[in-house]
């Protein structure tokens, strides 16, 4: 699993993976290669992207370049965590997310860790189950990311208050 960061306009970019595809012609083999790209503000806003290209550095910028284009926001708590448990799945690819207090960090193997650094969460466990694709596994994450609630969120579907929402801690 490769994994590679760059800073450019406040933007992290994760390469997470690259697949090297053969086509097989008449005078021998024609290598391509395929990117996996995440990147993120980590202050909630993600976009994931896929692209072709015959040399890596060109289907990594490609990649980078759709990830962008494709940016979606995500709700944090405390800019930090997510707001509670969720399950996401895509193809044989299924994984469990769950927010956890202060100080935990992010427990999360590959893709999620990516797909969580990019973000901006600083603490979570993810369990990932099913099939270790990491075009499955992200696909399955941003799923399940997109199915979690904000507090605010739900009190203007339920025309409440946010405080009548969050549950008092003792």
């Amino acid at each position: 699993m490769n994994f590679k960061d760059k800073k450019k306009d406040d933007m992290l970019e994760k390469l997470v993976h690259i697949n090297r595809i053969t086509k097989v012609v008449k005078g021998g083999r024609r290598f391509g290669f395929s990117a996996l790209v995440v990147v993120g503000n980590q202050e909630g806003k993600i976009g994931i992207a896929h692209a072709k290209s015959k040399q890596v550095p060109d289907a990594i910028k490609k990649a980078n370049e759709v990830a962008r284009r494709n940016l979606i926001h995500i709700p944090l708590r405390e800019g930090r965590t997510i707001h509670h448990d969720v399950y996401g799945k895509d193809g044989a690819g299924k994984i469990v997310l769950r927010g956890a207090p202060k100080g935990t960090g992010i427990i999360a193997g590959g893709p999620v860790r990516a797909v969580c650094e990019v973000l901006g969460i600083k603490d979570i466990v993810a369990k990932s189950m099913g099939t270790s694709n990491p075009h499955n596994v992200i696909r399955a994450t941003m799923k399940a990311l997109s199915k979690q609630y904000s507090p605010k969120h739900i009190s203007t579907i339920r025309n409440k208050k946010i405080s009548e929402i969050i549950e008092k801690r003792g």
